[in-house]
């Protein structure tokens, strides 16, 4: 990334202010404007996040915030109620609570004698969700949104549910905000209260995993904040970006399609990360884009910013299979529209072994299959925060437990753009079962490369909100939507999908081993999105330019940190385990003297194929230091499960310079529904 260190405008920033609310309580913001702000007012642009402005994102936000602050916008980064420096508590995710703060602090933004009152919204991962929640209750100042790697659907496209299938992030996103909602406020700026304020959070946060395991169901819970139930309420202009190795590109397709304002789309090869500190690379010029895309909706610049294509995505080309990538060759690619007109849904029925032509006459058949639980232990993270390796290995690792359908080598280049889908006709012995479908490419030597995948609880085939134990021995026609992808598959390659009935730890296995039957000859059929350009329709985009940022702040590395994804097996007890470790190491903020560690380790185990072995245990260790002020947080959270029911247990014991100050220990007992 090229540091820009001339801007259009002089910054001025103000380290820390107080954002007053209703109730009293103060959030703490720091703010980046031009300096002329207070003759000339400016826009003024929100990220609204808990991660910690002073110090866990002040580098990432001393890149971007102030490069838009120096091309004529106030940028303000607010921590939520009871993270960072703000008061008060946080007890979950998106609450009402959060959303009233949310527009508070908008109107407060848009009163600054600085601000001209136009207000934009921003963010990557939650920040992206609360600009879309925001948005949908249409406060007045707000004028347009930039969200990044969020999603419209907290039930069906979110770290917790996919499919209707307990996702095993579930259990480490949750790990992670116990761990976080521990962290006490600086002393530098709140002064002597800061054990006061440490100790309410300890007390008041809760252990979150045991509200999320609550609610198994697409209920109110989920629906609050999903802005799919109403995506007309979304009445200002939104830019929705995400990267092919994320969790959330699934949302990008659906506001292109369902939203009624000015929308852009953009999806690039990045895993959880702004487009300009994408990696896989290449990042891209995003701040450039965004500026642009401020000008136009906060202060009416009638500029080209809407005259590129609807979607620009990256075409990956194929690649042999890796845990990690550093860049991702390919191309961008536009389409007009969402639906794209270059898109067309081709079906390939499915036989026994193989994927067959579009229009080959098939018979019927029937196969069977109990996948072991090892299927899934190369499976990759459910969402790829960068932390190598965390991408999926190559999948002849996972597709010997798997029903596996190959077609014959491409005798021409194929591409798809979009979500593929495989309707299957099937039977379990089971009342509650799941499939997982991977699409692979397979290069000419055997080499499969995951391109997407889906889920899917066939208790939960009818719809999320009342699903129904099976019926054993019942058909039911079922499809299963795979995740958005645009990939090349080459002339020689094969196209392979995939199934089995257990995905073991990206998704938490059914309550019982499954005996699934799967019936060919009628329904079971792959639905790829090709995308057909004829010869000079396919206009590429206007490059990206390099990307651009201000200069991050000093940091100095006190301690080197660590990255692990190792796979254990033992061949006596037929005991397994997947053992990540991410450790942040030590790093000291040089401008305000202070040191902070972050170390987490998860391990999911199972013993052989013993579903009610199976457990997954999260660690995390969190500490601030600077002079003789030491605290340090140690968190741990396990999840196992019964056929019955999920166990819960979680631990969280805080330090101060040494001394044990704070303990909780909570246990929980939560049945199991169709899940």
């Amino acid at each position: 990334m090229r540091t820009v260190t001339a801007l259009p405008n002089e910054v001025r920033q103000d380290e820390h202010l107080w954002i007053p609310l209703r109730d009293g309580t103060r959030l703490a913001a720091r703010i980046w404007r031009p300096t002329g702000s207070d003759d000339a007012p400016v826009p003024a642009v929100l990220e609204f996040i808990p991660y910690r402005q002073r110090d866990l994102t002040a580098q990432r936000d001393s890149i971007h915030h102030p490069y838009m602050a120096g091309h004529g916008y106030a940028c303000a980064r607010v921590d939520l109620r009871g993270s960072g420096d703000s008061e008060g508590v946080l007890a979950d995710e998106y609450l009402e609570q959060e959303m009233n703060d949310a527009e508070e602090v908008l109107a407060w933004l848009a009163d600054q004698p600085w601000c001209d009152g136009r207000t934009g919204m921003m963010g990557i991962s939650w920040g992206g969700f609360n600009a879309l929640q925001v948005a949908a209750r249409g406060p007045e100042s707000l004028r347009a949104i930039v969200t990044a790697s969020s999603t419209d659907d907290r039930y069906a496209d979110d770290v917790h549910y996919m499919g209707g299938c307990l996702l095993g992030d579930n259990l480490s996103w949750a790990s992670t905000m116990l761990a976080y909602n521990s962290c006490p406020p600086d002393p530098a700026v709140v002064g002597e209260r800061w054990r006061e304020m440490w100790r309410e959070r300890l007390d008041g946060s809760g252990v979150w995993l045991d509200t999320w395991l609550r609610h198994q169901h697409r209920d109110d819970y989920w629906k609050h904040g999903s802005v799919c139930e109403d995506l007309r309420a979304v009445r200002v202009p939104v830019l929705a970006v995400s990267g092919w190795a994320d969790g959330y590109s699934n949302a990008v397709f659906r506001l292109l399609q369902g939203l009624e304002v000015p929308r852009l789309g953009l999806i690039g090869p990045w895993s959880h990360k702004y487009p300009h500190l994408g990696k896989p690379g290449p990042a891209i010029g995003f701040l450039q884009q965004v500026v642009r895309w401020w000008d136009r909706w906060l202060k009416d610049v009638d500029n080209d910013v809407m005259d590129e294509p609807m979607l620009r995505s990256w075409m990956q080309e194929s690649m042999p299979p890796s845990t990690a990538y550093t860049e991702r060759p390919g191309r961008w690619v536009g389409e007009p529209s969402w639906p794209s007109p270059h898109v067309v849904s081709q079906r390939r029925p499915l036989l026994p072994k193989r994927v067959a032509e579009p229009d080959e006459a098939v018979g019927p058949a029937e196969l069977s299959l109990r996948s072991p639980l090892s299927v899934g232990q190369f499976a990759g993270k459910w969402c790829s925060y960068n932390a190598p390796p965390d991408l999926p290995y190559d999948q002849r690792e996972e597709d010997g437990g798997s029903m596996v359908f190959d077609s014959e080598p491409l005798t021409e280049r194929c591409e798809i753009l979009g979500s593929p889908v495989v309707d299957l006709e099937v039977a379990a012995d089971r009342p509650v079962a799941m499939v997982a479908v991977r699409l692979s490419d397979v290069a000419p030597d055997g080499a499969a490369t995951r391109v997407t995948y889906g889920l899917l609880n066939l208790a939960h085939a009818d719809g999320h909100e009342r699903p129904e134990p099976l019926e054993p021995g019942r058909r039911h026609t079922v499809s299963v939507v795979l995740n958005g992808a645009a990939q090349a598959f080459p002339a020689g390659h094969r196209i392979r999908v995939s199934l089995s009935t257990s995905y073991w730890p990206l998704a938490w296995p059914p309550p019982e081993p499954v005996l699934l039957s799967v019936f060919f000859g009628g329904d079971t059929a792959l639905r790829l999105p090709v995308r057909r350009v004829s010869e000079g329709d396919d206009v590429a985009p206007v490059p990206f330019d390099e990307p651009e940022g201000a200069e991050p702040i000093a940091t100095t590395r006190v301690a080197m940190g660590e990255q692990r994804w190792t796979v254990i097996r033992d061949l006596v007890d037929y005991e397994s385990e997947l053992h990540v470790v991410k450790d942040l190491g030590t790093v000291r903020f040089d401008g305000i003297g202070l040191e902070v560690t972050r170390r987490s380790e998860e391990r999911y185990t199972r013993t052989g194929d013993d579903f009610d072995s199976v457990r997954g245990e999260a660690e995390w260790t969190m500490r601030f230091a600077r002079g003789d002020w030491d605290v340090e947080t140690r968190s741990r959270t396990v999840l196992t499960s019964s056929s019955a029911d999920f166990h819960l247990h979680a631990t969280l014991d805080a330090y101060e310079n040494g001394e044990r100050i704070a303990s909780r220990d909570h246990t929980a007992d939560i049945p199991r529904d169709c899940v």
